[in-house]
């Protein structure tokens, strides 16, 4: 029986570059994509650090210009990931903010806060996206929220996915489900089509991102929706093609004006936006202009972006998707011929050059555009969130298989890899196998868990291991008697998640683990902290919107008591008294409003007192005055 959560559930996309949040409307019947405090539905997965406060989403991507350092994007590409991978390496020189190599080579994001150097990891940095999409639907909802479907591309590995479940725990969310996000955007497009498919429809889904790249093949009949297969590539999207353009640029300048500006973090993030603005005008026209005043040492730069440019310089990305779409549909032995919908999902695949690749691959075929790209990811997550919830009635009766996207196995004799459960295959799944020991008078045998596709085990991803103790007895000689029989079961959940056991037959020892990536994953310790470090970082953005809040209305009173003291009736009948009290008390407001506001929230409040007080009291004795003169 599945587990009913209670509360209300949500659906989080979240994006490389951009998050979006969803909840099931019961009133309507529908998913309601919500807003945050912008009136924008998708929102920067940004996070942003300064000497007085925590920025996250729009506000910090809106000042990243003047503070690249500590403006942390692109966390999604180091989650789940070490320090040593070469993906890492290559984003490290790409990226204005610090990265350097922490305990067990996981990376650490370098920044700095209120003037103190702060260590992050990815997963704190994905815990602050998935706080701010939290409270924009608790602000939308007008209650709290707990529960939350987390959506994750669909060829991340197992580390990735637990490292993105981690972000959750440390948001203080309980992730009922990851799901991955062609699946919840399958979901989006049969229930947005609100049609009961009696026949067997084939959907392909072709979701290019910000930083991941996906497909995903998938039957949908009645309401069931069954995947058959998944490719893709985490780190492939729009964040490449831009990366290529900027360097070109980059080149460019240095072309035209024998100036590198490579290592000037402003002058990129400058160039950076400028050229995002250029790139969404070449989804609608042929070519687009960059101007950008003082770009460095007051030189201007100029140039003219072509559509037929960015495709040149772009050609062998787009070109490495058409061979991602050609796997999976290899991999689920499907002709193309067989798919009936072509679905686009992610902000990159609005790019013309990569709609005509993809429609000269299907043969002409019409590509489905009846969902929104940004949003049909989290729309997904929404309904699997409800689904989950319980309690909702209008809900559809949907029913969800979703594939793994890659092999796992154990290592046997001579580093081999042997699978236990194949890529593509359904889940959840549970699968055993039995293996016998291989030397004389073993005292124990070592279990070690792999993913990957390659047939040497050491070359693929090392999940973790554990080591099962065992009686001594002969090695496995032709006949089996008197040899150690080792059972290994390995079960995949709705996550995608995996747990592996091992159990000796003779003694029925047992040991099972559920794979933590030693290497790379969190402790529970560790969560903890980072937990309380969120609470730390809530209650100082709390005492800071405080503070601006103090300051604000200090700042407005100070501008009401200025414009009264303006009126020439109002002065006159002022004592000279009251008047030297209400300017000094003006005097000190703006003295410290125009200063570093490095004092207590308190020091602005009783400020406010004093000159509310000061004010009303010589307010009342002109209105006294006023009432005199009337009485008499």
């Amino acid at each position: 029986m599945a587990k009913k959560y209670e509360g209300v559930a949500i659906g989080i996309d979240l994006g490389t570059t951009y998050s979006c949040v969803g909840v099931w409307q019961e009133l309507n019947d529908r998913v309601e994509i919500i807003h945050n405090d912008q009136g924008n539905k998708t929102t920067p997965s940004c996070v942003a650090f300064t000497h007085s406060q925590r920025l996250i989403g729009d506000a910090a991507k809106n000042q990243a210009s003047s503070n690249p350092t500590n403006t942390v994007f692109d966390a999604k590409r180091l989650i789940g990931r070490k320090y040593s991978d070469s993906v890492v390496q290559n984003d490290i020189i790409l990226w204005p903010f610090k990265v350097i190599a922490g305990n067990n080579d996981k990376p650490m994001i370098l920044v700095s806060y209120k003037g103190k150097e702060k260590h992050l990891v990815a997963e704190e940095i994905s815990a602050m996206i998935l706080t701010h999409m939290r409270e924009i639907a608790e602000a939308f909802l007008e209650s709290p929220v707990k529960n939350a479907v987390i959506t994750v591309p669909a060829y991340f590995n197992d580390s990735q996915r637990r490292a993105t479940k981690d972000a959750g725990d440390i948001a203080g969310l309980n992730v009922m489900r990851i799901i991955n996000e062609p699946t919840a955007a399958a979901l989006a497009y049969g229930l947005q089509k609100r049609a009961n498919f009696a026949e067997e429809r084939t959907i392909f889904i072709f979701d290019l991102g910000g930083g991941t790249f996906d497909v995903s093949l998938l039957t949908i009949k009645n309401n069931s929706f069954e995947g058959k297969a998944t490719a893709g590539d985490t780190h492939l999207g729009g964040e490449d093609f831009d990366n290529r353009m900027v360097n070109h640029f980059v080149k460019e300048f240095k072309r035209k004006n024998k100036v590198d500006i490579s290592g000037n973090s402003k002058a990129l993030r400058r160039l950076r936006t400028a050229y995002e603005r250029a790139k969404r005008t070449l989804s609608y026209d042929t070519d687009a202009t960059i101007d950008i005043d003082a770009l460095n040492e007051g030189i201007d730069f100029h140039s003219l972006l072509t559509r037929a440019k960015f495709e040149q310089l772009n050609n062998d990305l787009f070109e490495k998707c058409m061979k991602t779409v050609e796997s999976c549909l290899t991999d689920a032995k499907i002709n193309k011929s067989s798919v009936d919908d072509v679905v686009l999902v992610g902000g990159s695949s609005r790019i013309p050059r990569v709609k005509k690749l993809l429609q000269d691959f299907f043969k002409g075929k019409e590509l489905c555009k009846s969902i929104n790209p940004d949003e049909a990811v989290a729309y997904g997550a929404a309904v699997q969130a409800a689904l989950l919830g319980g309690g909702i009635k209008t809900v559809p009766n949907l029913t969800l298989q979703d594939v793994i996207p890659l092999s796992l196995g154990t290592k046997v004799q001579q580093d081999i890899m042997d699978i236990l459960i194949s890529r593509n295959t359904s889940i959840p799944v549970k699968k055993t196998e039995w293996y016998v020991t291989c030397k004389d008078n073993q005292t124990g045998v070592s279990i070690n868990v792999y993913e990957g596709e390659r047939m040497i085990a050491s070359e693929n991803n090392l999940l973790g291991f554990f080591r099962l103790s065992i009686p001594p007895a002969p090695d496995s000689t032709p006949t089996p008697e008197g040899h150690i029989f080792i059972k290994v079961h390995f079960a995949i959940d709705g996550d995608g998640i995996l747990n592996v056991s091992a159990e000796e037959q003779t003694s029925g020892n047992k040991k099972d683990i559920t794979i933590t990536n030693e290497n790379g994953r969190l402790s529970r310790e560790e969560i903890q902290r980072m937990i309380q470090e969120a609470e730390f970082f809530k209650a100082q953005d709390m005492k800071f919107k405080k503070k601006a809040k103090s300051i604000n209305a200090l700042d407005d009173y100070l501008y009401t008591v200025r414009k009264v003291m303006k009126d020439d009736c109002v002065s006159s009948k002022l004592t000279p008294v009251d008047k030297v009290k209400i300017n000094s008390a003006m005097i000190k407001g703006k003295t410290l409003i125009d200063g570093n506001h490095e004092e207590d929230t308190s020091v602005f409040v009783d400020l406010l007192k004093e000159l509310e007080s000061v004010f009303e009291s010589a307010m009342n004795k002109i209105n006294k005055g006023y009432s005199d003169e009337e009485s008499d």
